[in-house]
């Protein structure tokens, strides 16, 4: 299930990339399936231009470029592959819906982290234990013998 806030960006997304501007090239998919694997290109590889999409901010490319950057071209299009279904318009709509969502996820903004310190006794009990351990080894360490203990 996905949190709201990212849902709210995947729907603010689709209304503005229509999917008029996703192009799509299709290929056979590899692994088993026999004859349609071999014969049928059901495999999609959906194309976006993000350097030129007119409804994103700067800001949103920059980010989308930053935590997507594996998925883009030396161009500047964003690509999503899909080759999980047997048909065509199948991996297309799979396609389609995992472009809008790693869109969404790649704009929601990371949350702040607030720092947190450690608790008082959870800081002692570790010096209890590092002392504790400590000890043990002492005990285990052999004593060098005196000389007048060997008379």
């Amino acid at each position: 299930m996905k949190p709201a806030l990212v849902e709210s960006i995947e729907r603010d997304l689709r209304d503005r990339i229509p999917p008029s501007v996703l192009t799509f090239t299709f290929t056979r998919s590899g692994g088993p399936g026999g004859q349609n694997v071999n014969k049928v290109s059901t495999r999609v590889t959906l194309w976006f231009d993000l350097e030129g999409c007119g409804t994103l901010t700067a800001t949103e490319k920059a980010r989308i470029r930053q935590r997507l950057a594996g998925r883009i071209s030396r161009d500047g299009r964003l690509h999503v592959v899909a080759m999980r279904h047997r048909t065509q318009s199948a991996n297309r709509r799979a396609a389609v819906e995992r472009f809008y969502e790693l869109l969404a996820d790649a704009l929601t903004p990371e949350p702040t982290r607030r720092p947190t310190r450690t608790p008082p006794r959870a800081r002692q009990r570790r010096l209890r234990e590092k002392r504790f351990r400590s000890e043990v080894k002492q005990r285990r360490r052999s004593r060098p013998q005196s000389d007048q203990d060997c008379s």
